[in-house]
């Protein structure tokens, strides 16, 4: 079949991974898809995704998560998204492009961004069973497969940025993970020895086997062809049940090599400034498939972005070019910051290191100077918080001296520049170009207040990331300066934070919200009835407080009640149609098979839908308001509590089995699970906390994705925080090690009494970790060391919220006042809400949802009830 274009003039991309997606959007902001039909041939069986954020798939992110095509946009735009369909042949003297699926488009602009192709090295048996790339969700998807399945260890070949990334991830599977890296030491593009150095001390402290300046010889198999080992160049073998090979990448240049396109002697479709093919005056070539005009293929993000923008540009005929990028780049790996900027290694004639090192802490920090002084470029491994401020003083003679740079924050000598320093030309944005001075005009010139409008003004920030801190601090200093007043208040009624309104409360004994509204609210707020913002704020803080200032601890006692949002005004979750849940707390995910058969009686008898969770626990849907007394009446009796699936407090702390029946558990996890749960049940908090506890390195509990992980280890426990497995998942940091049981719980009352204490309103453990002065390093100081005096107050205040518990619901069920507000009409309690309905649906039930209606006609393809 074949599609001619028409009078509309079109535009065919081959290709739609990272920057295919920026290339869209170029379009659309200069309105080239209303005046051109936009025609994509994807490969891939999804639309783009974010593929530096990889990884994270094995922290929890789903594919749909990594995604970065938003349907909407392309249907808007009326782009031709073809999925699964790639181009298999252009035909550049009739101007098509034929697709695998027979499809032939006629062009009158191509754009190349077919990306690239991982590299396997040419040695025997590259191609066995248990041998995978590191490259697209497919491939995660595969190696995740024969990981649980066929494999206890696993080696990747390549010891770059992806090939950290895959160690991590086979370790977070369960492996014992090896990397195998030719160079003398790990990412030696990033960095240099000293920085190759620490970071392979802290990647072998997590118990990664690293083995440097060594090649694969030859990949070795059993009689049936799978992997059972390695062979390497210095004569030695290493035993492992699959290989993964993240060993850099090569330009997919081929469809263009056969429509006789130049390409470089190492590949890439050459290309002129303007990101035009030199044959082909409507071809273009972008991203990681592209020789750009300086003569070198681009294998980061931001640059193909800028590609992507130069060629837009061209093709709706406005002045642009891309003639280099800047090659800077900050990562975090296996929870390691590396950074490097500018000229990294030193290269430029006559130039000076200024070097501080910290081998204990992991630490390395090399400046590169200029005879001038001016700042050339540098390496930041362990910390690289200063990242973005240096980066964008590259180029210029920094107003401190550079030995000040390298130095910890609260070194002697140390000194840290903010943003103020920064010249309006320094670019914070590499990812999209842009500047101080841009940021600071989104601020002056339109208005924006928050760093979210001077993203959506600036394109700031939406790239990898590593410039929002840098941009907040940019916003806040610019608004200071323009006097504007920056109010840090938790809402209308208070001009305090939240940590400032907990302090208020603790330490003057405050235990009502009026009260405290009245005394520390605004001026205008006194006297009044507050905020939707507020209530509940306050209403968690003064719970969390509870027993130590005098307080109720239960949440529908007296004025409590009154605060409180939907879920816990009724201790339930609502659902979409009225309904709500009902979640028994099974600490450890541990039930008898009397507990069970309790669940599915009530479930049965009152029509509940049932589903087990990621939690481990069994959540029941479809109760109706006036239902909740009565099942949750027959759960208390059977001896189950509330597992407060509706509060901002403790969710769940999962398990695996453990040593007790797991032959690779070291440490009774379920035990340690129980016990974690049942001390924290109820602890009201910013936002939920979620736990895990796993008996072993296999981590089967997925302890690092939650917001405080335990691992067991042959001499205790490792202790993590920080994790987020959400949509903004993040890995866990490890606070401690080895600690044994009394330890291990005495440094989680603290970490979660300091956090409830200087956390902001709705803000988890993994955002609060990131946003707190100093970090990790600052909380284990705290926490750990006792840095700031205060650990005895935090392990009293958790005594006191331990020794006080009482289950709300068994609280509830026994208050005849309390079980009078579970109604669905005040006025007519015994009359259920008849919106509330369901279907059948595999065996269970299902909401049914309202029809929407034109008269009394149901939309068509609508359901009659």
């Amino acid at each position: 079949m074949t599609a001619t274009p028409g009078p509309t003039p079109t535009i065919v991309l081959v290709g739609h991974g990272m920057v295919g997606q920026r290339f869209l959007e170029a379009l659309a902001e200069r309105g080239l898809t209303a005046t051109h039909r936009v025609v994509v041939l994807c490969e891939e069986p999804r639309p783009a995704y974010d593929r530096v954020a990889l990884t994270s798939y094995f922290s929890g992110r789903t594919a749909e998560d990594l995604s970065l095509t938003d349907m909407e946009f392309i249907r808007e735009h009326g782009i031709e998204l073809r999925v699964g369909d790639p181009a298999s042949a252009v035909d550049r003297a009739a101007r098509t492009v034929t697709a695998r699926s027979g499809l032939v488009v006629g062009y009158d602009v191509l754009v190349l961004a077919t990306g690239s192709y991982p590299f396997v090295p040419p040695v025997p048996n590259k191609d066995a069973e248990g041998c995978f790339v590191y490259r697209t969700i497919d491939d995660l998807l595969a190696i995740e497969e024969y990981a649980r399945t066929r494999a206890t260890t696993g080696a990747v070949v390549g010891g770059g940025l992806l090939g950290l990334e895959a160690a991590g991830a086979l370790k977070g599977l369960g492996l014992s993970a090896h990397i195998v890296e030719f160079a003398p030491r790990l990412m030696p593009v990033q960095v240099d020895d000293g920085g190759g150095a620490a970071l392979l001390r802290t990647i072998e402290e997590m118990g990664l086997s690293v083995h440097t300046g060594v090649g694969t010889q030859e990949i070795v198999t059993d009689e049936a062809g799978a992997v059972t080992g390695m062979k390497l160049s210095d004569g030695s073998e290493l035993a492992t049940d699959m290989v993964v090979f993240s060993a850099g990448v090569r330009p997919r240049d081929q469809l263009a090599r056969e429509a006789g396109l130049t390409v470089g002697e190492r590949g890439g479709i050459a290309v002129d400034e303007r990101c035009r093919t030199l044959d082909d005056p409507h071809v273009f070539a972008i991203g990681e498939c592209a020789l750009a005009a300086d003569g070198r293929v681009y294998g980061l993000v931001a640059p193909g972005y800028e590609q992507a923008e130069t060629a837009a540009a061209t093709i709706a005929a406005d002045e642009a070019s891309f003639t280099g990028a800047d090659l800077s780049t900050k990562l975090k790996l296996l929870g390691v910051d590396v950074a490097s900027f500018g000229d990294a290694h030193g290269t430029t004639e006559d130039c000076l290191d200024v070097v501080y090192s910290d081998s204990r802490s992991g630490l390395y920090k090399k400046l590169v100077i200029g005879r001038d002084g001016t700042l050339l470029g540098g390496i930041l491994v362990g910390d690289a918080d200063a990242y973005g401020t240096l980066r964008a003083l590259t180029g210029s003679v920094p107003p401190i001296a550079p030995e000040s740079l390298v130095l910890p924050a609260g070194a002697s000598g140390g000194a840290q520049l903010g943003p103020s320093a920064l010249p309006d030309e320094a670019i914070i944005c590499s990812c999209h170009n842009v500047s101080k001075g841009a940021i600071r005009g989104a601020v002056t010139e339109h208005s924006c207040t928050t760093v979210p409008e001077v993203k959506k003004c600036t394109k700031a920030g939406t790239g990898c990331g590593s410039c929002v801190k840098v941009l907040g601090q940019l916003v806040t200093a610019e608004l200071e300066a323009s006097g504007v007043e920056v109010d840090k208040g938790l809402c209308g009624c208070f001009g305090r934070t939240r940590e400032e309104l907990y302090e208020i409360v603790l330490a003057l004994r405050v235990n009502t919200y009026q009260d405290l509204l009245d005394r520390y609210g605004r001026e205008d707020a006194r006297g009044g009835d507050g905020c939707d913002v507020c209530k509940p704020a306050v209403a968690s803080i003064i719970a969390s407080l509870a027993p130590t200032i005098g307080a109720s601890g239960y949440v529908l006692d007296g004025e409590q009640a009154a605060l409180q949002e939907t879920n816990d005004h009724f201790l339930a979750n609502l659902q979409k149609n009225g309904s709500y849940s009902v979640v028994p707390r099974i600490p450890g995910g541990e039930i008898t098979p009397e507990g069970l058969i309790v669940i599915g009686e009530i479930a049965r008898d009152f029509g509940l839908y049932t589903k087990i969770t990621g939690g481990q626990r069994i959540d029941m849907f479809g109760a109706r308001v006036e239902q909740l007394p009565l099942i949750w009446t027959r759960l208390v009796d059977a001896g189950f509590e509330s597992g407060h699936a509706y509060g901002k407090s403790l969710r769940t702390v999962k398990s695996c089995v453990g040593q007790t029946w797991c032959r690779y558990g070291v440490q009774d996890s379920v035990r340690m699970a129980i016990d974690l749960e049942l001390r924290y049940r109820g602890l009201r908090s910013p936002h939920k906390l979620k736990s895990a506890v796993s008996g072993c390195a296999r981590e089967c509990a997925e302890a690092q994705s939650k917001d405080f992980g335990v691992i067991a280890t042959s001499n205790g426990w490792n202790l993590y925080v920080g994790g987020n497995g959400g949509a903004t998942p993040r890995h866990a940091d490890l606070l401690a090690q080895d600690l044994s049981d009394a330890e291990l719980v005495r440094l989680i009352d603290r970490f979660l009494m300091f956090y409830i204490r200087t956390a902001d309103r709705l803000e988890r453990t993994s955002t609060w970790l990131d946003r707190i002065p100093g970090g990790l390093d600052h909380v284990r100081d705290v926490v750990v060391e006792d840095s700031l005096g205060i650990c005895e107050e935090l392990e009293s205040l958790m005594r006191d919220h331990v020794a006080h518990y009482a289950d709300e619901w068994a609280t509830t069920i026994n208050d005849p006042e309390k079980l009078a507000r579970f109604v669905s009409f005040v006025n007519a309690p015994d009359t259920p809400d008849p919106v509330v309905g369901f279907v059948p649906e595999r065996d269970q039930i299902k909401p049914d949802l309202p029809l929407l209606t034109i008269g009394h006609r149901p939309l068509e393809g609508s359901a009659q009830r």
